[in-house]
């Protein structure tokens, strides 16, 4: 898998303390993880790139890995446990 959407469910969105967390998880891949919403992209392993973008509950992102061989399913799992 080298890419899923999902829709944020947060109350607050993707605020300063999920951001972290999600910088964090993504900081374990080599390759690039980007999040596209509303015509926005942003690295997630940048926080405040990614803090930066706005994103509120009930928006769907769209999380795809550079490398076409990158299975980012933990990603997925993670935010949608945590997220």
């Amino acid at each position: 898998m080298n890419s899923f959407e999902y829709t944020v469910k947060d109350e607050n969105g993707i605020h300063a303390r999920p951001a972290g967390l999600i910088a964090r998880k993504a900081a374990e891949f080599a390759c690039d993880v980007t999040i596209e919403c509303n015509g926005k992209s942003a690295s997630l392993k940048k926080l405040l790139s990614l803090m930066g973008m706005g994103i509120k509950k009930g928006d769907t992102v769209r999380v795809f890995a550079s490398d076409s061989t990158a299975d980012i399913s933990s990603l997925k799992r993670f935010m949608e446990e945590n997220i």
